[in-house]
């Protein structure tokens, strides 16, 4: 007799979710870069100083206020140190230079990255 297993919610494509959380963290970097740029040209008055093709500044400033958010508190330290040090870094760096100098092994590295991913696209309901 074979066992079925139930399943209450469908597969993710772990692919598809690592995706789309660095894409949103890539834009996150420069989202926060024009939140503070626009909050700078406020208050010197100088609000048209450059022309605005769109007018999401209402939801870029939640999107920069939801990652700050989940980055915050639904990562531990070693989660956070990897997406700071993968994706939230102008500098491009490498997996084996971030497990390396943390001083851990290849396995655990890329199962607390996994998580990191995990726990982010949970916080902000990607998944």
């Amino acid at each position: 007799m074979s066992a079925t297993q139930l399943a209450f919610l469908p597969p993710i494509d772990e692919k598809e979710v690592r995706n789309a959380i660095i894409k949103e963290l890539k834009r996150y970097k420069a989202l926060k870069v024009q939140l503070e740029n626009r909050k700078e040209r406020e208050a010197a008055g100088m609000t048209g100083l450059f022309p605005r093709l769109r007018d999401q500044h209402c939801i870029n400033e939640l999107k920069v206020c939801q990652i700050d958010r989940a980055l915050k508190q639904s990562l531990d330290d070693d989660e956070l140190k990897i997406i700071k040090a993968k994706y939230l870094s102008s500098k491009k760096i490498k997996d084996i230079e971030i497990y390396m100098e943390m001083g851990l092994k290849k396995d655990k590295y890329y199962q607390i990255k996994r998580q990191a991913i995990d726990n982010l696209a949970t916080a902000l309901g990607i998944i």
